[in-house]
């Protein structure tokens, strides 16, 4: 179980100098409440930050900041805390508590961007273990009745 096996593949990038009126469009477009920043280096995206919708409300709209007046790289969460892919499912858990972060890039050997894992995506895992642990434990008692009539 690790958050190269669970993330996200399907993100939506975007570059530090989109504006934020773009942001907004893309997000919209793709029904994400993120993008992540990225450059290009080679045959790879580089993440550098990572954008929410609640960065949009909180850092520009609510302080009335011109949509015009700020790109992505004014108000991108950075420096970035990524996670590879390679890394288990709870010590990722792990990485998002201490940084307090629900969204992390996950991000290859050589930095190259490969998905995003999100607390979502863990609750998801985690419930669907729970439920096959219940499955087994009834299994089991129904095991135990029939051998025992």
């Amino acid at each position: 179980m690790t958050a190269g096996v669970y993330c996200n593949r399907q993100v939506v990038i975007t570059g530090p100098d989109t504006t934020i009126s773009e942001v907004a469009k893309l997000m919209r477009e793709y029904h994400v409440g993120n993008l992540i920043v990225a450059e290009k280096q080679g045959d790879k995206n580089v993440p550098l930050g990572i954008i929410t919708d609640r960065d949009l409300v909180l850092l520009v709209l609510a302080p009335q900041i011109s949509v015009d007046s700020v790109s992505v790289k004014d108000v991108m969460s950075s420096p970035l805390v990524t996670v590879k892919e390679e890394l288990g499912l709870f010590d990722t858990l792990d990485v998002m508590h201490k940084h307090g972060m629900r969204r992390l890039p996950v991000v290859n050997e050589r930095g190259g961007l490969e998905g995003i894992i999100t607390a979502d995506d863990v609750l998801g895992v985690l419930a669907e273990a729970t439920n096959s642990l219940m499955k087994l434990t009834n299994n089991e008692i129904k095991h135990e009745q029939e051998t025992r009539s």
